[in-house]
């Protein structure tokens, strides 16, 4: 697994809010407007607790502790911080070794226009107060971050991305494993009876199957078991719907991935939740294994049994 120790800053406005929400679904450890002088001893914490994918974000809103570190990039007398880091074997990119971590600082930048419309939109107030027009704070903001501007290992300018877009660049970044990895899928059996998940994003109906559970040797099995598979098999419209759910999930899922979803539940319903669900859940969840998805399969209802 590689290890990220990422440092995030830049504009107001730029996006910020949403890179960490991205890495946090990409497992990262976040902490937000982190003041710059605890960097190093935070590093340091990292480290002892071998965390490997570590985001922090430190920017304009850390006001007086952002100012210590704009004097020390003034002097630059940063190098001092990234010798600290170095020497607790986080090197940067540049420099990077199979056994050390990766330091990466990561600049959101977006244009005067672009956050001047996100504020009125938004109604917030800039960080540097409202004793100067928005765009003057905008320009003033600017000047102060120029010099980590120009220390970035990754900059990304947002002005023209949309949120679904920023999410895919930055998972694209620092996310791990292919991308039908990136998203996990859940296949969850379940009966009607007992009420419709409420967290499901997509619902099958397969009450339209024969129901085992009028057969008296089935009716205390469940999907699971071979006999009560066998019986769901022996109609040909078990295998008809499989292929047509099958095709309509091959078109699905990779626009859930692409629009950068980080989780697709499929809840797969019968009447009791014991048997035909069970069964297509079961199938389904094997169709998406072999298709190199990310997937999980659960029987909700099957607790049930009497």
């Amino acid at each position: 697994m590689q290890s990220h120790f990422l440092i995030i800053t830049g504009m107001s406005g730029a996006g910020k809010t949403q890179v960490v929400r991205t890495l946090e679904d990409l497992n990262f450890f976040c902490i937000d407007n982190l003041p710059a002088t605890l960097i190093p001893k935070f590093a340091e914490l990292c480290r002892q607790t071998s965390e490997d994918k570590v985001a922090l974000v430190v920017d304009i809103r850390g006001g007086r502790f952002f100012d210590k570190l704009l004097q020390v990039l003034d002097e630059m007398a940063i190098k001092k911080i990234l010798e600290e880091l170095e020497g607790l074997h986080l090197i940067r990119c540049d420099e990077m070794e199979a056994s050390g971590q990766k330091y990466e600082l990561l600049f959101l930048d977006a244009s005067d226009a672009t956050l001047v419309r996100r504020y009125k939109e938004t109604r917030r107030r800039h960080p540097l107060g409202e004793r100067n027009t928005l765009l003057k704070n905008i320009t003033c903001e600017r000047e102060l971050l120029d010099p980590l501007r120009e220390k970035a290992t990754h900059i990304i300018d947002t002005s023209t991305l949309t949120t679904a877009q920023l999410k895919a660049k930055v998972t694209e970044m620092f996310g791990e494993g292919s991308s039908k990895e990136r998203m996990g899928i859940v296949v969850r059996s379940f009966g009607f009876k007992h009420g419709l998940p409420l967290d499901s994003d997509l619902v099958l109906d397969v009450r339209f199957l024969p129901n085992p559970f009028y057969v008296e040797e089935l009716r205390n099995m469940t999907g699971n078991d071979r006999p009560v598979a066998d019986f769901i098999c022996r109609y040909p419209q078990t295998f008809q719907y499989l292929k047509l759910e099958e095709q309509l999930l091959d078109f699905l899922v990779p626009q859930y991935i692409n629009e950068g979803k980080a989780q697709l539940v499929i809840s797969v319903g019968c009447t009791g939740g014991q048997h035909r669900s069970v069964f297509i859940a079961n199938k389904l969840y094997e169709y998406l294994r072999e298709k190199g998805y990310s997937v999980d399969v659960t029987h909700r209802d099957i607790p049930h049994r009497k």
